[in-house]
């Protein structure tokens, strides 16, 4: 199935007004119901070269599965679409590259990036993700974070050490408990969810939500939800406005109507023209 009418995607990235660089990675593939965003660590230009393997590896690989096997398809062994499985196979093989090259080229010792990647598929979305960047969704009026940091501040603020008000103002925001290419295994964060016609999904680096609150992400979105590219370029400005300490991306997609998979009849034609 061709989603590029039923998905809308925008996406912005920007150095802000420290970095000297960006070491953030977005890829985008609408037709394919695939949204990808890394943010990279390490020295020199190594968090970029984290990022863009990552971004690199797992829209390529999906890309390739997806002419073989939808993510609908209901895995044998686990009973549920494929979808979960693939992203998770491709996150482990993206790690595998990012280790390996950072084990084998001193330059790039110790990189290693975020991530958040997204397929849509039959009226729902997997969702993948490592570290603290994040997904949020506006849905009738309503904007709300999906994803949950895997950081130190998050465990922070679940054990009950600091409120969420205080991790706002709190140092070392930026320490990741886990991140794709630190170690030679990682176990990403897999979730299904169910999607309407009308939601808007962000996906964004710390370099948004550290210097933007969530209120203020919210109000933009219902305010240029009619215009996500002048929304995402707009929610890049205001990360920048407020001191633009961090690369800032962002990727917003739009779900137009519904879109079921194809099944029956319909479903075996379609599987044969794959």
């Amino acid at each position: 199935m061709n989603y590029s009418q039923i998905l809308e995607v925008a996406s912005c990235t920007d150095p802000g007004m420290v970095r000297s660089h960006n070491e953030d990675s977005i890829a985008s593939d609408p037709a394919n119901g695939l949204v990808v965003l890394a943010d990279g660590m390490g020295g020199y230009n190594a968090g970029e070269v984290a990022s863009g393997m990552a971004t690199t590896v797992i829209t390529t690989e999906i890309q390739q599965l997806l002419t073989k096997v939808q993510p609908f398809q209901i895995d044998e062994e686990t009973k549920v679409p494929v979808a979960g499985r693939m992203i998770r196979d491709q996150v482990l093989k993206a790690n595998t590259s990012i280790y390996q090259a950072a084990q084998s080229q001193p330059q790039y010792a110790g990189m290693g990036t975020t991530l958040v990647v997204c397929l849509f598929y039959d009226n729902k979305m997997t969702v993948g993700h490592l570290g603290d960047s994040r997904l949020y969704m506006l849905r009738e009026g309503k904007f709300s974070q999906v994803t949950r940091d895997h950081s130190l501040l998050q465990e922070q603020i679940d054990s009950g050490i600091i409120t969420a008000e205080q991790a706002k103002h709190a140092q070392h925001k930026n320490l990741v408990t886990k991140a794709l290419g630190i170690d030679p295994a990682v176990e990403p964060e897999i979730k299904e969810y169910s999607t309407k016609p009308g939601d808007v999904y962000l996906l964004c680096s710390d370099g948004l939500c550290d210097m933007v609150d969530d209120e203020d992400m919210g109000m933009t979105l219902q305010a240029l939800g009619g215009n996500l590219k002048l929304a995402a370029q707009q929610l890049v400005q205001m990360a920048n406005d407020n001191g633009g300490k961090d690369n800032v991306s962002v990727i917003l997609v739009r779900v137009l109507r519904e879109y079921p998979a194809p099944r029956g009849v319909m479903g075996k034609v379609f599987a044969w023209l794959k």
